[in-house]
């Protein structure tokens, strides 16, 4: 097993070697080292952009996968390393060097300056149309450690200094059992974007990690159960989630292709399970592709999914589990090459339904039929 740590990469000239990051989509998709090659570890020597003259130093989250792959690549006669650490290794160190600065002055004048239009007002659009956020609300701003939620925190403070009525935030992280690394991405993130975060501990992952069908979404469900629970405790009425513009649509589209049903993503609604409390979606109307601009224009690095079993676990990484949303991205992006309206229209198809043309539907759990009254 041959490997090397970041301290020894960084002695290095950077044109005797190539970074091969293997991870998972969605998790490159949450940030990437600077110049890394990113490509699934089976596809590495047939990848073109790869010079194969270069040391390999091969990446993926924690640096497990990529010492078995390294491995691989040395049987092949070719020079391959596995950066220990994994990508973990270096964000902790990127965000090391954050520190030291004044980072979260700039990162909250980019929402105020250039992220305006895009972002902030988009935010504020929601709060106001849906009525999210009411005098003497108490909400607990739910922090995963991901791009949108991270956003969603920073606004909120803004939020804080310039509305025109009384209410009250707390900035809560769940800790389902993370692995120390990923626990301390999230709480340096926080420290250095000046979030105020209060983090509370449970034991989902351990429960669900045997589940063999669907252990995800059982995971899922626990959390949010867990996150309704601790902010009652706390004395908020409100929970607010990061789901931004973009899984609103994608969720749309999900339903009727593989659920067979019409429905979608609401910006709010009441818990049936804790009395009292409410879920929101203050980044309804934001779009995805914007949230990135602000991350990477913030040189912000985040992680997808901070579950320790994410290296190994092949719910979270096999094709089949997630190939149905990679789908749905992909139909809407090839539908709005043709038609660029394509994304509103699904957005706004939801809050346009005829009822008189509908063959059924169901409300507050009764099934309804176009024969019910046909005749009548």
């Amino acid at each position: 097993m041959m490997g090397i740590t970041l301290e020894e990469l960084k002695k290095l000239d950077k044109d005797t070697y190539s970074i091969i990051d293997i991870r998972d989509e969605s998790d490159i998709d949450s940030g990437a080292m600077p110049g890394a090659i990113c490509v699934h570890a089976e596809d590495i020597m047939d990848n073109e952009n790869i010079d194969f003259s270069k040391k390999l130093v091969i990446c993926c989250m924690h640096g497990r996968i990529s010492e078995d792959v390294a491995d691989e690549l040395n049987e092949k006669g070719l020079d391959a390393v596995s950066l220990e650490g994994g990508y973990i290794a270096w964000l902790l160190d990127d965000i090391k060097q954050k520190q030291a600065m004044d980072f979260a002055k700039d990162v909250e004048q980019s929402i105020r300056k250039k992220f305006r239009k895009s972002i902030w007002c988009k935010f504020t659009k929601a709060i106001n149309q849906y009525e999210l956020v009411k005098k003497g609300d108490r909400i607990a701003v739910c922090i995963s450690g991901g791009k949108d939620s991270m956003l969603m925190a920073k606004l909120f403070q803004e939020l804080k200094i310039h509305n025109k009525f009384p209410f009250e935030v707390k900035f809560i992280v769940m800790d389902p059992g993370y692995s120390p690394e990923n626990r301390k991405v999230i709480e340096d993130n926080a420290r250095n974007l000046n979030i105020p975060i209060t983090i509370f501990e449970s034991d989902i992952f351990e429960s669900v990690y045997h589940i063999e069908k669907s252990p995800c979404y059982l995971c899922a469900r626990m959390r949010r159960g867990h996150l309704y629970s601790y902010a009652k405790e706390l004395g908020c009425n409100k929970i607010a989630l990061g789901h931004h513009y973009d899984d609103v649509i994608e969720t749309i589209l999900m339903g009727m292709l593989y659920g067979a049903q019409i429905q979608t993503m609401m910006p709010k609604l009441h818990s049936t399970n804790f009395e009292g409390m409410e879920l929101i979606r203050p980044l309804y109307l934001v779009r995805e592709d914007d949230i990135k601009a602000w991350r990477d224009y913030n040189n912000l690095h985040f992680i997808q999914c901070a579950c320790k079993f994410t290296d190994t676990c092949t719910t979270c990484n096999n094709n089949e589990n997630r190939s149905k949303r990679v789908e749905v991205k992909e139909l809407i992006r090839s539908l709005k090459e043709v038609n660029p309206f394509v994304e509103g229209n699904i957005f706004k198809s939801v809050e346009n339904v005829n009822i008189d043309t509908v063959v059924g539907y169901k409300q507050k759990g009764v099934r309804h039929h176009f024969l019910d009254d046909y005749d009548a």
